[in-house]
This record gives structure tokens, sequence and C-alpha cells, in this order.
């Protein structure tokens, strides 16, 4: 039976107005700072003006108006003046007009830019009593999304070959990045949704060189691949994810025995596939040693489901099956998430609202978070 998240995710909304759209106060002043403004404003090669309107105004106002129930850039430079007065400074102008065009003047890439900046601020500053056995661990996940129906959506995200010319929607593929410790998204790609390379595994090739020697990359059994774990393994990034049956299987009467249901055992090299060329793949080695461990993971609304987490952390007295089951439980947290990013709104300029943008969601009523 299907369940709706349309309750939680407008709780989730109320929560961030509360938090973040204080009087008095410019919206998430304690989060984005300048040096983050300014770094971004570098890394792309803009330049700007001393003017009342700069970058870091115009993005708190902006995300202010998001937020706000009343989504007019009317309310948002109401917002923006009551704080200039507070803060002893004289008012700006109420015309929109200054506010409409220093939101244009800012560049896509300044906003992927801040985004990733942001996110890496979060997960560096989190609590080291919110790390897992002192670890940093990432979770990655992906899904699709459609979008409007543009000649330029359609040239750069074309349907899949299988649709009917003329209908449907341009078809994406998306995956991201999760801080498992404070939930910050730290990374984001997009690619299309069929052709070579347009993957969630080629899209993780193409962000991990964000992880570092010591982290822990957390997946669903689509990303339980031997190539891409081997060479995780010999960046020092370990890998915690699903056996894929479709794969292989495993045998606990092989290998060397931990406990009950659980091993280590080496698996071959496979065949060269597509994704990596000749040279890298003479380069890696004939076995990659993984952990296999049968766990029972349960989670309150579902059933207990019995799975077979692989890793390549082996040390069983430092990571025992009860700290494998509880942490690939964790993993249903990229699941929520992901769906709450592809909650994002398309703001209409002219008509001064927001309007939903049509995505699709994994189908409803099988979310148990063990894929």
């Amino acid at each position: 039976m299907g369940f709706s998240n349309q309750g939680r995710f407008r709780e989730q909304v109320r929560f961030l107005r509360r938090q973040f759209l204080q009087d008095g106060d410019l919206q998430f002043s304690d989060i984005l700072s300048e040096k983050i403004i300014s770094q971004a404003l570098r890394a792309i090669g803009a330049c700007w003006l001393d003017r009342i309107y700069s970058p870091l105004v115009t993005l708190w106002v902006f995300l202010g108006q998001v937020l706000s129930a009343d989504h007019s850039c009317r309310a948002a430079v109401a917002h923006l003046i009551a704080h200039r007065v507070s803060q002893g400074q004289s008012p700006c102008s109420s015309k929109t007009g200054a506010y409409c065009q220093a939101r244009k003047r800012l560049p896509e890439a300044f906003f992927s830019k801040v985004v990733r900046q942001t996110g890496r601020a979060l997960d560096y500053g989190a609590d080291s009593q919110w790390l897992w056995k002192r670890r940093r661990v990432y979770a990655y996940d992906g899904s699709t999304v459609s979008m409007p129906d543009t000649p330029e959506n359609q040239r750069d995200y074309p349907q899949p070959d299988t649709q009917k010319p003329g209908l449907g929607f341009p078809l994406a593929r998306i995956a991201a990045v999760f801080s498992l410790s404070c939930g910050a998204v730290l990374d984001l790609g997009i690619c299309r949704y069929a052709g070579k390379g347009q993957s969630e595994l080629g899209m993780l090739r193409s962000l991990w060189d964000m992880f570092l020697p010591g982290d822990v990359l957390l997946t669903d059994r689509m990303m339980c691949s031997w190539t891409e774990m081997v060479m995780l393994k010999g960046r020092g990034v370990d890998s915690v994810t699903r056996l894929n049956n479709a794969n292989r299987t495993a045998d606990f009467r092989r290998g060397k025995r931990l406990g009950k249901g659980d091993h280590i055992v080496k698996w071959p090299k496979p065949t060269k596939p597509r994704s990596i060329d000749r040279e890298t793949y003479n380069s890696l080695p004939k076995f990659l040693t993984v952990r296999e461990t049968h766990v029972r993971v349960e989670q309150a609304g579902f059933r207990t489901r019995t799975i077979i987490v692989v890793t390549t952390l082996l040390d069983a007295e430092e990571i025992t099956k009860s700290d494998l089951a509880e942490l690939y439980r964790a993993r249903w947290n990229a699941e929520l998430d992901l769906r709450s990013l592809k909650r994002i709104t398309l703001f209409c300029g002219r008509e001064e609202r927001f309007l939903p943008l049509k995505t699709r969601f994994p189908r409803a009523g099988t979310g148990h978070g063990f894929s």
C-alpha cells in the first residue's frame, strides 16, 4: 500500500522557516559566510561591484524569499529593509528592480560552488561524536528526474529510446553524496538517462576525488561493483554496500570464518568493463579481499529483513556485525534526503510565485531502505 510524504515535507519546510526566518536578521547568516561567498566568486572568476545587493546579500534575500510564506520579491525586499534599519543602516529602495537584476547576475556556477563549499564546511565542522567509529561516512544514492519539455532540455537530456516520439518529458539521472554525520549535500552529479557512461557508477567515478583516505562510502546494492570497490580501496576509502545477488552469491562455507554468517573471502578480478581503459584495468590487483556478513536489519513499521552486507572493513573486533547492520540501516537517510532534494521549485519571475517542478519519485510503499 502506498503512502504520501507530503505532510513530512511540509513539516520540514515549517522547521526551516522557524530556524532561519528570524525577525531582525538575515537568513542563513550563521551558515553562509562572506568567506564562502568570496571563495565561490574567485573560483568562477566573477567580479562584483560594491553595492547594496552584493552576492552575499542577494543570496541571503533569495533564500529567505524561497522559504517565506510570502514568495513575492516585494516581501523579500521589505525584509532586507527591516534588517538594515535594525542594524542602524539607511533603508534601501522598496522597489524590486535592483534585487531582481542582482539575482539574475548570479551565474549558475556560483550556486553550485556555494552549495559544495557550504556542505563541506558543515561536514568538517560536525561534532566528533557524530562520526561513526571515528570515521566520516558518506552515503551515495541516485534517482531520476523529469524536466519541463523544452527544446534545450530535450537536446541535453533526451527521453529514453523506448518512449514514443512526442510523448514524455526529458529525463536525467542524478546522484548525490551526503554526509552521514550532519546530512549536508557535499556534491551532486547529473547526466543523461541512457548512453555509454551515463549511470550512477559513472557519476560516482566523477565525484570520488572528494573522498579522503579513511573515509567510508555507504551505498546500495547497485553500487556493489568489484571495479569501483577496488579503486576506492586503492584511494584508502572503504566501502559498505549490500551484496548484489544478480552478480554473485555468498557461500559462507568458504573463506576465513569470523563467526556465524561472517567471513572474509577474495573476489577474483572480473573481465574488463567498458567503463575503464585497458591500462587502468591491467594495473588493478587480481583479487579484492572483502568481508561478507549476514545481518538482520530492523526498522519500525517494516518487517525485519535478513541481508548480506559486503564491506572492505575487515576487522571483526573493531566493527561487529551489529555495527554494520546499524550503519546500513542508516543508509535509508540518503533515500529521504534525496527525495527532499527532488522537491525543488521553479521560479516564475514575472508572476512572482513558485511552482513545483514535476519529478519522478521512487515508487511509494516499497521504501524499506534495504536496496
